[in-house]
């Protein structure tokens, strides 16, 4: 399995890529695996405020309906709206063009209590 050395990971099967203070996000290649073929995102608004653990966005796949939890504070300033006509890039490309949305930190401090790829490596594998 795919799990890029350079991203942070929630526990929840978020990946964070970390540019000054502002992170891009999307979901794993395990969570868009264990979803199955992605038929639908439904994607949060610029602007909206989100605290760690909120539901922000919505995923259907053709087994199931996830939410997406925000795995840090602070505001969405940029969604992927690729999505809206593609969201099999979750799929194709979990890592690259399937980023759901970029989010402007409140506290760069929570980058701390995410995973490190091996940490992930090891939530998955376990």
């Amino acid at each position: 399995m795919n799990i890029p050395a350079e991203l942070r990971y929630s526990s929840d099967h978020e990946w964070v890529r970390v540019d000054g203070d502002v992170v891009t996000i999307g979901i794993t290649e395990y969570a868009q695996d264990a979803l199955g073929d992605v038929v639908f995102v439904e994607l949060p608004e610029a602007g909206l405020a989100v605290s760690t653990g909120d539901s922000f966005s919505e995923v259907e796949s053709t087994k199931s309906v996830s939410d997406i939890y925000a795995p840090v504070t602070g505001a969405v300033s940029a969604v992927n709206d690729t999505l809206e006509s593609q969201p099999e890039l979750l799929n194709s490309d979990p890592y690259g063009e399937g980023w759901i949305c970029r989010i402007s930190l409140s506290d760069p401090t929570e980058l701390d209590a995410l995973m490190d790829a091996d940490a992930y490596r090891t939530l998955t594998e376990g």
